[in-house]
C-alpha cells in the first residue's frame, strides 16, 4: 500500500529555456515565505493584518533599491561586492536539480553532491562578503558563519547521504522515484531533522542567525545598504526557499500524491516545509557557533552516522530494494 498513492513519480528533464524559470519560482517562494514572517510578526506585536502589513517585503525592496550604497575606508570592493552576489547565486545554482514536479531543470547524477557543493559555497560568499568591508563588525559576523559551517557541515552532509542511501543514487530523481511506497521522512526522522536544522543554519535565519546578529549591529548586514544590502536579504531567503524546495525530493516523496498534478504536490509539499520554517524561526532562541558546535559534535554527528548505518543495513537486507 503506498503512503500516499499514487506515489510513483518518473523525474525527467525540462526543456534547456526552463532554467530562466528557475530564480523566478525560488522567489516566489521566498517571497511568500518572508510575507508569513511579516505578518507572524504583526500578530506578535498585536497589530492589525492589512494589506499593508503583507506588501511590507515589496516595500522593503523597492526602498532598498532607491537607497544608495554604504562604502567604507579602504574596502575591497571586488571581494565584498562579488560576496555579497554570489549568496543569491548559490540559491538559484543549488534550485537547478531540484525535481518540480515530473520535471527538474538538470538531472545531474549527482545532484546531491550539486547541491551540497552549492550550499557550501555560501561559506566563502559570506566570509568575503564580511572581509571586503574592511569592518570589524562584518568581519566577525563573516567569521561565525565559518564557524558556524564547521559545525553544520557534517551532519547535513550525513543527512543527505542517508537519503541517497536509501534510493542508491545521488540522483535527485532516482530519490524521488524510491519513495514511491513510503517517503523517507517517515523511516529517517533523524537524518530529515537534522536536514531542517541544517536549512536554517546556511540560510543564517532562525536560531542560526548568529552572523548576522544585532550584538554586532547586523555583522555581515552592518555595512550594507541599498541594493546590497537587498541582495545578500534576498540571498537568505532564497536559501531558505532552495532548502525547503530540496526537502521535498529528498524526504517527502518530490511530487507523488492523490487527485492532483505532480507540480502542485511539491508547490504544496514546499510551502508546508517554509511554513514550518517560518513558524519556528522566532520561536527558538539563537544558538552561539561555539554551543552549536558542541551539540553538533558530540549529538548530531553520531545521531546521523547511526541513521544512514540503520538505513544502508536495511537496503541491503532487503536486496537493494527501497521500502
Amino acid at each position: 500500500m503506498s503512503w500516499l498513492p499514487p506515489g510513483l513519480v518518473m523525474v525527467g528533464s525540462a526543456p534547456l529555456w526552463s532554467v530562466v524559470l528557475v530564480p523566478v519560482i525560488l522567489a516566489g517562494f521566498a517571497l511568500a515565505a518572508a510575507v508569513a514572517d511579516g505578518v507572524l510578526v504583526a500578530r506578535a506585536g498585536g497589530g492589525r493584518l492589512t494589506g499593508a502589513v503583507a506588501a511590507a517585503p515589496l516595500a522593503e525592496v523597492a526602498r532598498l533599491l532607491a537607497g544608495q550604497r554604504r562604502t567604507t575606508p579602504a574596502a575591497d570592493r571586488l571581494l565584498w561586492r562579488s560576496g555579497v552576489l554570489a549568496v543569491p547565486v548559490a540559491a538559484v545554482l543549488a534550485a537547478v536539480v531540484i525535481p518540480f514536479g515530473s520535471v527538474t531543470v538538470s538531472r545531474m547524477s549527482v545532484g546531491v553532491v550539486w547541491f551540497n557543493a552549492m550550499e557550501a559555497l555560501t561559506w566563502a560568499a559570506v566570509w568575503m562578503a564580511g572581509w571586503g568591508a574592511n569592518s570589524a563588525l562584518s568581519l566577525i559576523g563573516g567569521y561565525r558563519f565559518v564557524a558556524q559551517g564547521l559545525a553544520y557541515q557534517l551532519p547535513l552532509m550525513f543527512a543527505l547521504i542517508t537519503a541517497a542511501a536509501g534510493a542508491q543514487s545521488l540522483d535527485v530523481a532516482q530519490i524521488v522515484t524510491a519513495q514511491a511506497h513510503l517517503w523517507f521522512a517517515v523511516w529517517m526522522p533523524a537524518a530529515f531533522s537534522v536536514y531542517l536544522a541544517a536549512v536554517y543554519a546556511f540560510s543564517f535565519l532562525g536560531p542560526f542567525a548568529y552572523p548576522a546578529g544585532r550584538d554586532l549591529a547586523g555583522g555581515v548586514l552592518a555595512e550594507l545598504s541599498g541594493p546590497d544590502r537587498l541582495m545578500l536579504q534576498a540571498g537568505r531567503w532564497l536559501l531558505l526557499a532552495a532548502g525547503a524546495g530540496m526537502a521535498v525530493p529528498l524526504f517527502l516523496g518530490g511530487g507523488g500524491g492523490p487527485l492532483l498534478p505532480p507540480w502542485a504536490w511539491s508547490a504544496i509539499k514546499t510551502l508546508a516545509v517554509l511554513a514550518v520554517l517560518v513558524w519556528a524561526r522566532r520561536r527558538v532562541p539563537a544558538i552561539r557557533a561555539d554551543r552549536y558546535a558542541e551539540l553538533a559534535w558530540v549529538v548530531l554527528i553520531p545521531l546521523t552516522i547511526a541513521q544512514a548505518l540503520v538505513v544502508s543495513l536495511v537496503v541491503l537486507a532487503r536486496g537493494g530494494v527501497p521500502l
